[in-house]
């Protein structure tokens, strides 16, 4: 089975924040917990989570459909709760590198960062910056 993880990189380099505004993403093809695959998707403003929030139901898929995993730098509770009702899990980590962020991930060690507990929808078993283990 093939899993799917965008990461935010709106500089096309490094994460970076603002979920929701993000329009550059690399998107991670994973089999076996392995990356299969890597490409970036650049979206239309129209497009981004923030500017899609507020239209109406689109008629063709997002971009981003079919996406397990989001790897950002911050991202809202909002935005957060948006892509849960859609399937996705939302990490925000203080890690920059999307490589390392993305192969971290798999090996269940990526550095989170959230401002409260309930916050954190990671899904993994690991020590989060914020003092507690998911």
């Amino acid at each position: 089975m093939i899993m799917k993880i965008a990461v935010t990189s709106q500089n096309r380099t490094s994460i970076t924040e603002h979920a929701g505004k993000c329009r550059k993403f690399w998107v991670y093809e994973v089999a076996n917990r392995q990356v299969s695959g890597k490409q970036l998707l650049e979206l239309p403003l129209a497009q981004s989570f923030h500017e899609s929030a507020h239209a109406p139901e689109p008629q063709a898929p997002h971009p981003l459909e079919g996406v397990s995993l989001l790897i950002t730098g911050s991202a809202g509770v909002g935005l957060k709760a948006r892509l849960r009702q859609k399937g996705m899990t939302v990490c925000v980590t203080s890690e920059t590198n999307p490589d390392h962020a993305v192969a971290a991930w798999l090996q269940g060690t990526l550095p989170e960062v959230a401002s409260a507990p309930q916050d954190c929808d990671c899904g993994h078993n690991h020590d989060h910056a914020h003092g507690h283990s998911a």
